[in-house]
């Protein structure tokens, strides 16, 4: 009889009749399949090594901005009008020079108006008029009379009497140009014993915004056996997660993912251009939502090609100034809030530092700039400075910075956001609160809280809803941002 089997020797160890090395009896240790040194645990780095550091990109919104329930699909807000009247981009009528001719359909009214088919000037008012193109050439004259569109009409016609001359200075007379002209009301006149013909009562207006509400999902699934299985590395995550289940991580990450989309969707939303059809499922009304960027292209102020390609410092004070000119024709608010891709930060600090007359790149290093104290001579990195009426507080912006996001892309150089506020009736504090002037709504009602909803299913971690031998973790938000008086904010674009 012989051996069904013949013992449990390795491949590579076969045992010889005398005791001599063979190359065929003993261990080899560099052949990598029988290495001796195998059996023993390597020398091994159990934590995890943080390359990226904190690799979250949430906090944005909660530094400028709040959050407040709402219960509908929509929400709508109004903001006012200008006070004064005044239109831009007004013709002059070739055959009268002193007819000023306001099409109501391309004029840009600058004020509250009387309807949309009707001109807010009226008779004896006294009015300036300037170029559309550089501003400097005006004149100043009063309305003999007003002339309403009649029925699908869209063009009013002024008549203007000159009050520094009998005719108009040839260099208005030149504005025959379509759109060229600019009229604002600044007072009137009337003579002794005027009636009140013609004085129409001048109804505010206002202008109406809204946005809508998206629904974010995420979910992350481990299976039963995956959850039982420890593994050789400790790990830990931004949240304070950490241990020797891969799956603890991998759900933490997934959970801060989802709280940096909460953010960032608000920050990079667009509204649909048309209904949207998603292929294998039954929802197609999804409508978008206007997010941050898009509000402020929209119905902010876009400035591109901060400071250029000059040299440090050279070129940035005299764009930032345009800035501040343009602000001075907003809402004018006093404090500001400047989040900046690094190269454009660095941009302010040059434009800054260059204001220092011992600033000199042959010179950079002239003790006594600041505070007077020679270990600070060197630091050019400001985060606060005044100009003008202005006070700005500048921070970088980890979101345009991050190689995974808006690294991505250079697009977009930084956001400046008015520091302004509103005073509303908030719901949940039953009292009046002071209201930035970006905040986010969330769904939310008596039975139903969409602000950040987290749930588990399945039949592992101790939920038992199903009988999948796995674990789902679910995340959910249903908000949108709203953006009020986007006038005051300023979207730095590098074309």
């Amino acid at each position: 009889m012989s051996f069904a089997t013949s013992g449990s020797f390795p491949a590579s160890l076969i045992p010889a009749q005398k005791k001599q090395a063979l190359d065929n009896n003993y261990l080899n240790f560099s052949d990598g399949t029988s290495d001796w040194a195998q059996q023993y645990l390597p020398e091994l780095y159990e934590a995890e090594v943080e390359r990226y550091g904190n690799r979250t990109l949430s906090g944005f919104l909660r530094m400028v901005g709040a959050e407040m329930p709402m219960t509908s699909d929509q929400v709508l807000w109004s903001e006012q009008n200008r006070l004064h009247v005044s239109y831009n981009e007004c013709n002059i009528k070739v055959a009268a020079l002193t007819t000023l001719q306001i099409d109501l359909a391309n004029a840009n009214p600058a004020s509250n108006g009387r309807g949309n088919n009707t001109v807010a000037i009226k008779v004896n008012q006294t009015v300036l008029i300037s170029d559309n193109a550089t501003g400097l050439i005006t004149a100043k004259a009063i309305v003999s009379s007003v002339t309403q569109p009649v029925g699908a009409a869209t063009v009013a016609e002024v008549l203007l009497v000159p009050y520094a001359a009998a005719a108009f200075p040839a260099s208005v007379q030149a504005l025959t140009t379509a759109n060229d002209v600019n009229v604002f009301v600044y007072g009137s006149e009337f003579g002794k014993g005027s009636t009140d013909a013609g004085m129409d009562s001048i109804e505010p207006s206002f202008t109406e915004f809204n946005n809508s509400p998206i629904i974010i999902r995420d979910k992350y699934q481990v299976n039963g056996s995956d959850a039982a299985q420890i593994g050789w590395i400790e790990v830990a995550t931004e949240d304070g997660t950490s241990g020797y289940l891969w799956y603890l991580k991998a759900e933490s990450e997934t959970r801060l993912r989802f709280e940096d989309y909460m953010e960032m969707a608000m920050v990079e939303g667009e509204l649909a251009a048309y209904q949207v059809a998603m292929p294998n499922q039954t929802t197609v009304n999804l409508k978008g939502t206007q997010g941050l960027f898009s509000a402020i292209e929209a119905r902010g102020n876009v400035y591109q090609g901060f400071a250029g390609a000059a040299a440090p410092g050279s070129g940035a004070l005299g764009d930032f100034d345009e800035i501040l000119k343009n602000l001075d024709k907003q809402g004018a608010i006093e404090e500001n809030m400047l989040f900046l891709q690094r190269s454009t930060a660095l941009d302010f600090d040059d434009m800054i530092a260059a204001m220092n007359g011992a600033f000199a790149s042959t010179a950079a290093a002239s003790y006594g700039l600041f505070d007077n104290e020679s270990e600070m001579a060197l630091n050019f990195g400001f985060t606060g400075f005044r100009r003008g009426s202005y006070d700005f507080y500048k921070t970088d912006w980890k979101y345009l910075n991050d190689a995974s996001t808006r690294g991505l892309s250079n697009a977009i150089d930084g956001v400046m956001i008015p520091a302004g506020t509103t005073t509303v009736y908030d719901q949940m504090l039953g009292s009046n609160i002071r209201r930035p002037f970006l905040h986010v709504r969330y769904r939310a009602s008596e039975t139903e809280d969409r602000r950040y909803k987290n749930w588990i299913t399945g039949s592992v971690g101790g939920a038992y809803t199903s009988g999948v031998d796995a674990m789902d973790v679910h995340f959910l938000t249903e908000r949108c941002l709203v953006t009020q008086a986007a006038n005051n904010f300023v979207l730095f674009k590098t074309v």
